[in-house]
C-alpha cells in the first residue's frame, strides 16, 4: 500500500510541475497584457448625410403696407463635409453643407391677396468646437449661412435673390463604429433680407426678411 502511496504522489508532482511550465512559456508570471493604443477617434476628414426641419419667420416691411412677421416651416436634406483635429479631449472643427429646403409660409395682413416667402436652398460654413466624453462629442459651433429668399404675391413678378448670414447652434454626435458617427443639432440662421420694391407691389423699398430655426440629424463617415 505504501508503495502505491508513494508511486501516485510521484505522478501528480510530475504533472504538476509540467503544467506549471506550461503556463510559464504561454507568459511570464507578473507581466502584464500589452494593449496597443487607438488613434484618435474624432481627428480627420470626413462625410456625411443630414436632414430635418425648420420653422421660422418672414416679414415684408413696405412703409406702405407692412406685413409683420408671420411663420415659415419646412423640411430639409443635404450633404455634410468637414474635418476634425483633437487634442486630448478637445476637438475642433471646420464643417459644411448644402441642403435642399422647402421652407414657406405666407400671410394676408396688409396683403390681400397673400405675401408668401420661401427658401429653396441653404448653406452654412461653421466652426466646430467640441469636447470628447468618450464615444460622445458635444460641440457648439458657428460661421456664415447662405441661401435663397423667394417672395412673390399674385399678379406681380416678385423677386429672389441669394443671401449670405450668420448662424450659430449646438449639437452632440455618438461614434457608432470606428469610422461611424450620428449626430443631432439645432442651428438659427439669419439669411437677412433683400428689397423686393415694385415686384412685390411696392412703390418703395419693400424689405424681405428670412430667419429659421433648425432641427435635424445627420450621420457619418469618418476617412
Amino acid at each position: 500500500m505504501k508503495r502505491i502511496l508513494f508511486a501516485s504522489a510521484a505522478v501528480l508532482a510530475v504533472l504538476t510541475s509540467g503544467a506549471n511550465a506550461a503556463d510559464l512559456g504561454r507568459r511570464p508570471y507578473g507581466q502584464p497584457a500589452v494593449y496597443a493604443p487607438l488613434p484618435p477617434p474624432w481627428a480627420g476628414f470626413y462625410l456625411g448625410l443630414n436632414g430635418g426641419g425648420a420653422w421660422g419667420t418672414s416679414s415684408w416691411d413696405s412703409a406702405s403696407a407692412p406685413t409683420g412677421n408671420f411663420n415659415v416651416s419646412g423640411g430639409m436634406i443635404g450633404l455634410t463635409a468637414g474635418y476634425n483635429w483633437q487634442f486630448n479631449e478637445w476637438v475642433l472643427g471646420l464643417e459644411g453643407d448644402i441642403d435642399w429646403t422647402n421652407i414657406s409660409g405666407n400671410t394676408n395682413v396688409n396683403c390681400a391677396l397673400g405675401c408668401e416667402t420661401s427658401n429653396n436652398w441653404l448653406g452654412t460654413v461653421r466652426g466646430r468646437v467640441g469636447y470628447s466624453w468618450g464615444a460622445f462629442l458635444p460641440y457648439f459651433t458657428g460661421g456664415v449661412a447662405f441661401g435663397d429668399i423667394d417672395a412673390k404675391t399674385p399678379n406681380r413678378a416678385g423677386g429672389s435673390s441669394t443671401e449670405a448670414g450668420w448662424v450659430v447652434g449646438a449639437g452632440v454626435e455618438y461614434a457608432l463604429a470606428r469610422n461611424w458617427s450620428a449626430k443631432v443639432e439645432y442651428l438659427y440662421a439669419d439669411l437677412g433680407h433683400f428689397d423686393c420694391g415694385t415686384g412685390c407691389g411696392a412703390t418703395a423699398p419693400d424689405n424681405v426678411k428670412f430667419n429659421a430655426n433648425i432641427l435635424r440629424g445627420g450621420v457619418n463617415f469618418r476617412f
